[in-house]
């Protein structure tokens, strides 16, 4: 039987007192791109803060390749940590230093190759991401578009198994935004990586997602799960299909009342 790749596990998470996921448990099998979705402040962001290990639960477990990220400590959780990548949704690219060097940082960390070993793996990256040529340009000389596909060089750095993109589509327009999606499915052959995409943007997940879940700030949980044209055709929750085909938070259009009530 295959391993899943990630497991949440009776996820119970938020900030002080404040209980933003309740319960919560879904698994990612290898190779899979999966999309979390959801309206405004449904807990996107404080589930994948909590994948990838940045925030504690206040209850249940997170496991990567079987291994709890949440118990985890020291050399253990950073061993964990090197076997995934994160693009941010700003690049949160260093400013001060090219892209081959801001590329290079997590090598030269985390591994004991060699500086030509590790410019060649630059090099590769970059190509990877359709940036070959670009290593020595400082991120503010690179478009919107150019420094998303940075971000993913730098999140391939360690060759991991599993990927989180945060937004990877936002600000971009649609040319770049679709350009950005192959770039993905192209990162999945390529290197056969488990890939989590946070992301509002419909024709991102019409296009990348094998599965979406969608998470709800009402009910602090998933309602839905599944492949999104068939949750956008025939998910029996309304405000599921409202957002799938609307393109829109459905939660800022409250006066259709006997919609938003009916997945309650």
């Amino acid at each position: 039987m295959t391993q899943n790749a990630i497991s949440v596990k009776n996820l119970t998470a938020g900030y002080g007192r404040r209980i933003v996921l309740e319960n919560i448990s879904f698994d990612v099998p290898p190779g899979q791109i999966l999309t979390i979705l959801g309206g405004s402040g449904c807990g996107k962001s404080t589930l994948l803060k909590h994948m990838i290990g940045l925030r504690t639960p206040f209850a249940g477990d997170i496991l990567l390749h079987g291994k709890s990220i949440v118990s985890s400590t020291g050399n253990r959780k950073r061993a964990i940590m090197r076997r995934f990548g994160v693009a941010y949704q700003g690049g949160a690219l260093f400013r001060s230093l090219s892209l081959a060097e801001n590329i290079a940082l997590p090598m030269e960390e985390h591994t004991k190759m060699s500086k030509e070993e590790i410019r060649e793996k630059v090099r590769e990256k970059l190509r990877l991401v359709n940036l070959d040529g670009y290593q020595d340009c400082m991120p503010s000389d690179l478009s919107g578009g150019m420094v998303k596909r940075a971000a993913f060089a730098r999140s391939l750095a360690l060759d991991p198994d599993i990927l989180f993109f945060d937004e990877p589509s936002a600000g971009l327009d649609p040319l770049s935004s679709a350009s950005l999606d192959r770039l993905i499915l192209d990162i999945r052959e390529k290197t056969a990586a488990t890939i989590v995409v946070v992301t509002h943007e419909l024709e991102s997940i019409f296009t990348i997602a094998d599965r979406a879940v969608m998470l709800d700030a009402d009910t602090k949980s998933i309602i839905a799960d599944g492949p999104p044209l068939e949750l956008k055709k025939h998910s029996a929750n309304p405000f599921v299909r409202l957002f799938l085909n609307a393109g829109r938070d459905p939660a800022a259009h409250l006066h259709e009342g006997s919609i938003h009530a009916g997945y309650q």
